[in-house]
């Protein structure tokens, strides 16, 4: 039931909260959109951690993770869509769970934007790399087990973070959602998705391996991100 309700609020209230906000509000508010996402996107983590007793330990955990990935996508600044925030998001997931991830995902790029500006794209980055995370966490044993499964899921989260943003792109450009020009925007956007999509698989081979045996002996070794009474 808890699980439910998580993905029920992650996945229906924050699209529709962007939705909402592109639509009604425009872009004057693309702060309080930010911030309201923001919040949301911590609840089911924030939620979790009633549940545990190392709540300090895994808010410092995430917060380093979260540090790396905006890093990251500061370091790869000069080179479009050659980015490794879906990569960090989706280990961190496969190792800690879904809720991990969306919020690590989520908070990448609320903290990364105030390098690269904050607008009213910055709650699309939000929910595109969350909902990243927190698939990732839902395939967690499959991810695990091949590396080639991997590799294509780190392939196709760049194609869907891609298309995500441009849903953003074409609610700003004609104030509300024209397919035709939907199209178009994937289609002017597709060297950049391909770029991106490759990126993700790159950056997957190199670290999957060290830091995703490294977050599971934290997880083991102090007992975190361990679900109890999970129903």
């Amino acid at each position: 039931m808890k699980k439910a309700l998580t993905i029920l609020l992650l996945a229906v209230l924050i699209p529709a909260l962007v939705i909402l906000g592109a639509v009604v509000f425009r872009e004057r508010f693309y702060a309080w959109l930010a911030l309201v996402i923001a919040v949301i996107s911590c609840l089911p983590l924030l939620y979790a951690f009633e549940r545990r007793d190392s709540t300090a330990k895994e808010l410092m955990v995430l917060a380093v993770l979260i540090a790396l990935s905006v890093i990251g996508r500061v370091v790869f600044a000069a080179v479009p869509g050659f980015k490794p925030v879906t990569a960090i998001t989706i280990i961190v997931a496969i190792a800690f769970g879904g809720e991990a991830g969306f919020v690590v995902g989520s908070l990448s790029a609320a903290v990364s934007n105030f390098y690269f500006g904050h607008g009213p794209w910055t709650p699309f980055q939000m929910f595109a790399w969350g909902i990243i995370g927190l698939l990732a966490g839902l395939l967690a044993k499959p991810l695990k087990k091949s590396r080639v499964v991997l590799c294509i899921f780190g392939a196709l989260a760049g194609i869907l973070y891609s298309v995500t943003m441009d849903v953003w792109t074409v609610l700003w450009a004609e104030g509300s959602f024209v397919l035709k020009g939907y199209v178009a925007a994937i289609t002017a956007a597709l060297p950049l998705t391909v770029i991106y999509a490759v990126s993700n698989v790159v950056f997957l081979l190199l670290l999957a391996g060290p830091v995703g045996k490294k977050l599971e002996r934290i997880k083991k070794k102090d007992g975190l991100f361990e679900r109890r009474n999970d129903t």
